[in-house]
């Protein structure tokens, strides 16, 4: 009797294992079936919106620079490389106060390029970009209205959250327009200019 009946505690015991491993299983696999799937990569697209300050080399006895704002639009292709379009314009003129006629000048750019950019440290990241486009300088009946322009620049991100982020950067930006009244055999004889920039803003990423 006392065989039988450790024979029928050690049944038990082992019926007793089996039925909370079976509900353990059933748990995990619910579990698996009703959390949602793991993303499968991170966002691909960021905004950027911010003000910015350009030089004025373009229009002599005017001011020295303008300020304005920028925003841009560029789409990541794998972990260091982006395309992006980004346009300026910029209208508050700054410096030579002592100018007594300085205008009233604006800047106006479309530019479009590649980039590249890679983690420095913890939430700080580097970028580097070369951009072309067209640059239009406006109020000062320049030659011609819009001018091919073309540069390249670089800037700093820091992270805040998986998307927002804050932004500094700065470019060099290449034009062509004609001296401002220049006689009719001159109007479209053009000089190149070059323009240093630098921007600071936000950044969303989706």
């Amino acid at each position: 009797m006392a065989g039988a009946a450790s024979g029928g505690d050690v049944l038990l015991k082992r019926t007793m294992v089996l039925t909370v491993l079976a509900a353990l299983f059933a748990a995990a696999a619910a579990a698996q079936v009703e959390a949602p799937p793991p993303a499968t990569g991170g966002p691909r697209y960021e905004v950027y919106l911010g003000g910015a300050y350009s030089r004025l080399r373009q229009v002599p006895n005017s001011y020295s620079g303008l300020v304005g704002g920028k925003a841009a639009l560029g789409r990541d292709f794998g972990k260091y490389f982006q395309l992006f379009g980004a346009v300026d314009y910029y209208r508050l003129g700054v410096g030579h106060s002592y100018i007594p006629e300085k205008g009233n000048p604006t800047i106006t750019t479309f530019m479009f390029g590649p980039e590249i950019h890679a983690q420095l440290y913890g939430s700080l990241s580097g970028e580097l970009f070369g951009e072309l486009g067209a640059e239009h300088t406006g109020n000062e009946h320049m030659t011609p209205t819009v001018s091919f322009a073309g540069g390249f620049g670089g800037g700093l991100t820091y992270s805040l959250t998986h998307r927002w982020a804050l932004r500094l950067g700065g470019d060099r930006v290449g034009a062509s327009f004609s001296l401002p009244n220049n006689t009719p055999q001159l109007a479209y004889s053009t000089h190149r200019t070059w323009n240093a920039r630098y921007t600071g803003g936000v950044v969303f990423h989706f």
